[in-house]
């Protein structure tokens, strides 16, 4: 997280040395020429995003008619805003990322990596992999795998036994019935809370 907003904090400080470079390096253009260019830039740039997000807001509304979820189109929306705050911040680099995500030729590839590298890992990590489909359909995700051949019964940790098969005998009559699981070392609790029917 710190990392994103050292890079977003690096963009002004990036453009105020490209803007210092390029008014110091050419005669033509001054700094009054080089303001004239930042503002004509970013009201094309607001043009093209109102027109964009007019075009996105129409797919949106026809997803939601067909039935279906408009993902793309909602990560759309927010690259549109996202190219509307970077095109308003006067500076070239800051234009230049804006007009990346404001053309549909460009954001598509951008929203595809989003989805890819950021959206999706993200929602596994809070879903346990439900989100993008990859549920376990045996065991548990953190579960180390056991060998579960062996005879005997094993004590492991939490107070349970890893029953192997001919581990337990269960006799049963008509009221009650007892489960031997061939451990003679095992004293029987005889608390008076137990159920009697379960010995």
């Amino acid at each position: 997280m710190l990392r994103w907003i050292f890079a977003l904090l690096l963009i002004p400080f990036l453009d105020a040395v490209i803007l210092a470079i390029v008014v110091s390096q050419t005669t033509y253009i001054g700094w009054v020429g080089m303001v004239l260019l930042v503002v004509l830039t970013g009201l094309v740039g607001m043009l093209l995003v109102r027109a964009e997000g007019r075009r996105t807001i129409r797919n949106m509304q026809r997803s939601l008619a067909e039935g279906t979820p408009p993902t793309n189109e909602l990560l759309d929306g927010g690259l549109l805003i996202a190219a509307g705050a970077f095109l308003l911040t006067p500076g070239l680099v800051t234009d230049l990322v804006g007009f990346l995500l404001v053309f549909p030729i460009t954001r598509i590839p951008i929203r595809g990596a989003l989805k890819r590298f950021v959206i999706v890992p993200y929602a596994d990590k809070k879903t346990d992999g439900f989100a993008s489909g990859a549920v376990w359909t045996v065991g548990f995700p953190q579960e180390e795998p056991h060998n579960t051949a062996t005879t005997g019964s094993e004590t492991t940790d939490g107070g349970t036994y890893d029953l192997g098969e001919d581990a337990y005998t269960v006799d049963s009559d008509k009221e009650s019935y007892t489960i031997d699981f061939g451990d003679d070392d095992r004293q029987d609790d005889t608390d008076d809370d137990r159920d009697p029917l379960a010995r």
